[in-house]
């Protein structure tokens, strides 16, 4: 790996840790990390697979309350650079760096939750100090100090990752190789299991009785061969935009008198 490579690699982590607590352009979100790793080094293919796989394991990864989710950023850049490193070898299997990077994803989201738990607790004193600055009205302060956090943020990503890039990649393909068929063979199971429960903890946050129809729904027409991934996306914009068709009727009062205003669960609240 070059220098180049290297330095691109650690500036993608960066923004991707910024991002983590900004949520302006999303770079901390595996499709993107992994995305951009895999261009910066030469293997955009393997990084939009990885990426894709790992999105749909962080699809329900949210922050509610006082409960910190599993942090996708490092997730996402240390699994791409493991996987880079597995391809840089010559003698890895794509599938097999792929299926280990996956795998890899959660245990490195957990230390990351650490790493972000560390990050704020020094953002701590920062806090107080833009409370004094505040009383005396030093906005400049108060902004250099919102940089620092921020900075913060990003080098928790930044410094693993740098670490990481100097690794051998002989080590991480010997590694690879060393792994027997029955590890390989139930680490590619699990990491497709993995990725199952992505969607359920996006359900548990979004089920209610008036859209299970269309969660039913949608996993009928997927089985649909012939419809494309793009012939799936027409029909459900058009589904949604009946829905809201729908609605828009009840609520202005030419639908059925007495409703709720949501016209599917006036339905199933009439069984």
């Amino acid at each position: 790996m070059s220098i180049l490579n290297i330095i691109l690699i650690v500036l993608v982590a960066f923004l991707a840790g910024c991002e983590g607590i900004l949520d302006q352009f999303q770079f901390h979100q595996p499709l993107v990390a992994c995305t951009l790793i895999g261009l910066v080094t030469g293997h955009l293919k393997e990084g939009v697979i990885l990426g894709g796989s790992l999105q749909m394991i962080a699809l329900g990864w949210a922050n509610v309350g006082a409960a910190v989710a599993p942090d996708a950023a490092l997730a996402s850049v240390a699994s791409a650079i493991i996987m880079v490193l597995a391809l840089g070898g010559g003698s890895a299997n794509v599938n097999s760096a792929i299926n280990t990077s996956i795998a890899l994803a959660i245990p490195l989201s957990v230390a990351g939750l650490f790493l972000t738990m560390f990050a704020r607790t020094l953002a701590i004193p920062l806090v107080h100090s833009m409370d004094t600055a505040a009383e005396t009205a030093d906005f400049a302060k108060i902004e250099r100090l919102h940089w620092t956090g921020v900075v913060m943020q990003g080098l928790r990503i930044a410094i693993p990752a740098a670490i990481l890039c100097f690794i051998p990649p002989a080590i991480v393909t010997n590694a690879l190789n060393a792994m027997p068929s029955w590890l390989t063979e139930g680490m590619a199971v699990g990491g497709g299991m993995v990725a199952a429960v992505g969607y359920a903890m996006v359900l548990n946050m979004m089920s209610t009785r008036e859209t299970w129809p269309f969660f039913a729904l949608g996993f009928v027409i997927a089985a649909i061969d012939q419809i494309t991934l793009i012939g799936l996306g027409v029909i459900g914009v058009a589904i949604a935009l009946i829905y809201m068709a729908l609605k828009s009727l009840a609520q202005s009062g030419s639908g059925s008198s007495g409703g709720s205003g949501d016209p599917l669960g006036d339905i199933i609240n009439d069984y």
